[in-house]
Order: structure tokens, then C-alpha cells, then sequence
């Protein structure tokens, strides 16, 4: 999830622009809608012509004053600025960032959950306007590192105990009974549920959850089994009435990511893939216990 610095960062800077400016115009629209003013005609006695004035209620020409003097949200600005001036951009590209957010257009605000942190977890911050997202990271110090810089980003330190040279045995281990299951991950008897996230994690009901790390591109990296694994399991626990959880992977042009996401957020989910992204829409399995794992 860590960017590149890139020579060629133009039109992915344009689209980031872009997107935070349909941000502003959409906030500025909700924001500034109130009651049309009432008219009021007065015609003059002396007059053979009448003449009409509108008139403005007071407490209407408060509002206006109000919402015109509006100023674009902090974080938005810093959002805008930094992406227009940095010469690091997200690792996604144009059209792979533009899955989520769209999605984001419709779903905003809501909850989040982002698995890593990067430069581009300030677009997803601000792309989520008044909503809560939360960045999960494996490396402490880079935590320190992008939190100095944007302190207003929520992200936590998590471990993992698997490797990617482990992929073979946890996609064998992952069709038992006891990882198709659907429970609360904390409680899972599956050996890929993580279990020691944040307590917040298992908690609120994700609307988003995006999976962009852990380091999965050598034997001794973490992988992201365990990560797309849980992940799946959040949408299916999903509390009553919850509804649907929109789950993104990244990098699925490498071996994990792909037969992972195809079998533990099953390919009959799968509403798009978009360069490296894929995008998954999983139902919650509460109301519908019997449900197949997969459709």
C-alpha cells in the first residue's frame, strides 16, 4: 500500500483534484439548501403602474449569509493541497481508485475499515467526509511516520503470524467446517481469523472494508490470507439488519490475492475488477444462517 514516487504522477494528481472538487460541490449543495424566501408585492398608491419588490425574511437572510460565508472542512483543504503539491502518489491507479470511489459517492458518510496506510489514506479519510474510517498497519514506526504528517488519520498496529509461504496449507485449512462457519472472527476455531485487532474492528458494522496490506510480495511477508479471510467473515457476521459490505482487494494480479479473494469472497460476489482491484459485495449472514458460503 506504501506508494512509489513516480515520474509520471499528472493524471492521477488530476484525478484526485477532480474527485475532491465533485466532493465540495456535492457538500456545498447538501449543506446550502434551505426554504425558497417568501415574496412579498407592495404597490403604490400614487402610482397607475404597480411596481413589486421581493423582500427577504430575516431569518432567511441569516441563512444566506450563513452559507455563503461557508468554508471548505479543514482536512478537506489540506487534502486538496497535498495532493496537488506531493510528488508521491497512491500505488493504485486512475481507474482502480475511481472503483471506490464511487462507491464512496454513494455510500459517504459511513464506516471504513482499511487494512495498511499510506499517502493515500488521506484521499480515503477525506473521500469519506464525516464518516469513520480506520487504517490497520503492520509497521509501528511507519504508523508514527504518516500519523505526524496527518494526525487526524485513526490507524492502529496489528500483527500477524502468517506467511505467505504458508498460502498452500491455510487455503487447505480454510475449507473445513470450522473456517465456513460464520461467527464473530474473534471466536472463530479457524486458524485464518484474526483474533487480536483492536476491539473496535469487530464492533462497528464495516459499510467498506478495503484490503491493501498486510506485505504480501515474499515467502517471509505476512500475506494477506488471514486479512482477506477476516474480512469476508466481518461482511457475513455483519449484525442484523446491516445489510451489505463492500470488500475491495488490491494486487490481485499476485497468487494469494487472487485464489484468496476468489474463495473466501467468492467469485459469485465479485461485482468488478478494475486493473488490480477487485470488488466484492457480500450479504450479512445473520437472518440467513443456512446460507451457502458461497452462491
Amino acid at each position: 500500500m506504501r506508494p512509489k514516487t513516480q515520474s509520471s504522477v499528472l493524471n492521477l494528481r488530476l484525478l484526485l483534484i477532480c474527485i475532491f472538487i465533485a466532493f465540495l460541490i456535492l457538500f456545498v449543495i447538501k449543506s446550502s439548501i434551505v426554504s425558497s424566501p417568501a415574496t412579498t408585492t407592495q404597490s403604490s398608491p400614487s402610482s397607475s403602474s404597480s411596481k413589486s419588490q421581493t423582500f427577504l425574511p430575516r431569518k432567511e437572510a441569516r441563512l444566506s449569509s450563513k452559507n455563503c460565508n461557508k468554508k471548505i472542512p479543514a482536512s478537506v483543504a489540506k487534502a486538496v493541497i497535498h495532493y496537488s503539491t506531493s510528488a508521491i502518489t497512491p500505488q493504485q491507479t486512475t481507474k482502480e481508485i475511481s472503483v471506490t470511489s464511487r462507491i464512496l459517492e454513494q455510500k459517504s458518510p459511513s464506516n471504513f475499515l482499511v487494512f495498511g496506510l499510506g499517502h493515500d489514506s488521506l484521499m480515503w479519510h477525506t473521500l469519506n467526509y464525516g464518516g469513520r474510517t480506520v487504517f490497520l498497519e503492520e509497521d509501528e514506526a511507519w504508523i508514527h511516520q504518516i500519523t505526524r504528517k496527518f494526525p487526524m488519520l485513526e490507524s492502529y498496529h496489528v500483527t500477524y503470524d502468517t506467511k505467505v509461504s504458508q498460502a498452500g496449507d491455510l487455503m487447505e485449512i480454510g475449507k473445513g467446517p470450522e473456517c465456513t462457519a460464520i461467527t464473530d472472527p474473534r471466536y472463530s476455531m479457524c486458524q485464518l481469523a484474526l483474533k487480536s485487532l483492536p476491539s473496535l474492528v469487530y464492533e462497528v458494522p464495516w459499510d467498506l472494508i478495503m484490503v491493501d496490506a498486510p506485505t504480501g510480495y515474499h515467502d517471509e511477508a505476512p500475506g494477506r490470507m488471514a486479512a482477506i479471510y477476516t474480512a469476508g467473515m466481518m461482511a457475513r457476521n455483519r449484525r442484523e439488519g446491516g445489510g451489505e459490505t463492500e470488500v475491495f482487494v488490491h494486487d490481485v494480479n499476485r497468487v494469494v490475492e487472487d485464489k484468496f479473494s476468489k474463495a473466501f469472497l467468492c467469485e459469485g460476489y465479485m461485482k468488478k475488477q478494475e486493473g488490480r482491484l477487485r470488488h466484492f459485495t457480500i450479504p450479512s449472514y445473520r437472518n440467513h444462517l443456512d446460507m451457502p458460503f458461497c452462491p
